[in-house]
């Protein structure tokens, strides 16, 4: 478990009118005999998303605790994790958000922010995110997946689910740590390097672009065009995927790896020892894409 420091409360009229709630409703709300559990229910919790903050520790306290957003947890660059929003309650974090057909993201996700700026620099500063700081995510995304069972192709970013705009939390951030622990699934080399070859030759059309990614979980229309919502998809595909070179462009390796990403053997989860197994998420039907 890792070590959680909660913000300091602040209740005011809000919070003192949901305690006299409650005190009344305990005290006369409906006798519920609970002896009898369905066996059909599961968490809320079925996505996490991440975010990177884009301003320091201090301000994003500020904007995340009495601003118009919040999340669940606040991760600072020394790697303490703060808990702003109990797990049970929904924080504002995704907004007019989409993964796999679901949408919004809100009632149904944990938010983590991780504070990308360091302190006193300017907003937007773009910076590599220090150890501490990831070992701390890596362990908080490990013990909610595990509480919650949320499944390896749900931890998304919040560019994916918000690509309109959004790309955090950007290409500095290690997903590959992340696949190493087997917490998100990784491509498939054998397939990556024959889709590679074989797009360096002919490069398929945007709208199969459009198509696969709508497969894998993005929300996309399929246009047939290379247009805005569409170079902004494979932006923050490529800030995921391929971090060392984000240009917004369909390129073989671009296409390679969403084409193993999407295929039925493409993607693997690693034991955390270098072991392999396919990964096929239970249930799961890629939706459509939906033309202009």
């Amino acid at each position: 478990m890792p070590n959680i420091r909660k913000a300091k409360p602040h209740p005011g009229r809000w919070g003192l009118a949901l305690l006299a709630a409650c005190l009344v409703g305990c005290a006369h709300g409906p006798s519920i005999n609970w002896t009898h559990p369905s066996i059909n229910q599961d968490s809320r919790v079925q996505f996490i998303v991440l975010h990177a903050t884009e301003i320091d520790f201090p301000t994003s306290l500020k904007v995340l605790t009495h601003g118009t957003v919040s999340s669940h947890y606040l991760v600072d660059r020394d790697g303490t994790i703060y808990g702003l929003v109990p797990e049970g309650r929904r924080a504002w974090h995704a907004g007019s958000s989409f993964w796999e057909g679901s949408t919004p993201l809100n009632p149904s996700s944990i938010g983590i922010e991780i504070v990308s700026v360091p302190l006193g620099m300017p907003e937007g500063t773009d910076v590599p995110f220090p150890e501490p700081q990831v070992k701390a995510v890596r362990e908080l995304v490990r013990d909610i997946a595990h509480r919650h069972h949320v499944r390896p192709d749900r931890i998304v970013g919040h560019g994916e689910i918000q690509p309109e705009g959004r790309t955090d939390p950007g290409h500095w951030f290690p997903w590959s740590q992340l696949a190493h622990e087997g917490l998100i699934p990784t491509p498939n080399p054998v397939l990556l390097t024959r889709y590679r070859s074989e797009f360096e030759k002919t490069l398929p059309d945007v709208r199969w672009l459009q198509e696969r990614f709508a497969a894998h979980g993005y929300r996309i229309r399929c246009t047939g065009v290379l247009d805005r919502q569409t170079k902004e998809v494979i932006g923050v595909f490529q800030g995921r995927y391929r971090q060392d070179r984000v240009t917004g462009e369909p390129d073989a390796e671009t296409g390679a790896l969403i084409a193993t990403l999407t295929a039925p053997d493409g993607r693997l989860l690693d034991d955390g020892a270098g072991h392999f197994s396919p990964f096929k998420p239970e249930g799961f039907v890629p939706t459509g894409c939906p033309g202009s």
